[in-house]
């Protein structure tokens, strides 16, 4: 049978290259994002590309739990066990705890820290029943180190981390990894608009390439967290 791997904010950053890294090895993929059309076209690369697998598709904003239970429904109803979970869907508002907007706060944690909870929540039972799966959560440098510019930001990054720890002890007696990936700055649309040149950053491939090498270790062991920065160090 085949094997899903599941992916929020998959259609681009950290959580394409993961996508296609993992399709590249003939996983078949769930993927969600808020927009439908960029859905479509990975959907149409990776399929072309790699015919053999099946990709699965559902607008999702992460930030409200109906939808986030939706795109849990659609994966259940496609029958194939999920091999790996990726909560991957986050934001970035940058401002500070004292003046950033209102509402800042909320919108970073339904995003970062709640949709990674709900669909976490909605779908290890039935990898527990298996006894088998890997869950990567896609923090940040964020999860442990307080930047000025941080703010709430760096609040629902620690929360996450936090979350990932707990589930990493939970799931121990089940036979299912959990992982903490920490990167640094990564080329992706979170750093739209800086004039920073594109060797300042990591590139997302390198997120998905550790995360594959961290899967394909043996059962007996777990990566139980991977911090990354760029090679000139953090920015901010």
């Amino acid at each position: 049978m085949k094997k899903l791997v599941v992916i929020s904010g998959a259609s681009k950053g950290i959580g394409k290259a993961l996508a296609q890294r993992f399709a590249a090895e003939g996983f078949s993929l769930a993927v969600c994002a808020r927009t439908e059309a960029d859905l479509q076209n990975l959907q149409a690369e990776l399929t072309q590309k790699h015919p053999e697998i099946e990709v699965f598709i559902h607008p999702t904003d992460v930030s409200k739990k109906e939808e986030v239970l939706s795109f849990a429904q659609m994966i259940v109803k496609t029958g194939l066990p999920v091999e790996v979970l990726v909560n991957n869907a986050g934001v970035f508002l940058p401002g500070q705890i004292h003046q950033e907007e209102d509402g800042a706060l909320e919108k970073q944690i339904e995003t970062n820290v709640y949709s990674a909870y709900y669909l976490t929540r909605a779908l290890v039972p039935r990898m527990m029943d298996a006894k088998r799966g890997h869950i990567f959560n896609i923090c940040s440098t964020a999860s442990i180190t307080a930047y000025t510019n941080g703010g709430s930001y760096c609040i629902s990054k620690f929360a996450l981390l936090g979350m990932s720890k707990v589930l990493r002890e939970e799931m121990k007696p089940h036979n299912i990894r959990v992982t903490s990936i920490l990167p640094g700055a990564t080329l992706t649309n979170s750093w739209a608009g800086s004039d920073l040149p594109e060797e300042r950053f990591m590139p997302p491939e390198d997120v998905a390439e550790v995360a594959f090498n961290a899967y394909q270790l043996s059962d007996r062991t777990v990566v139980e967290e991977i911090l990354m920065r760029p090679q000139l160090g953090d920015l901010g």
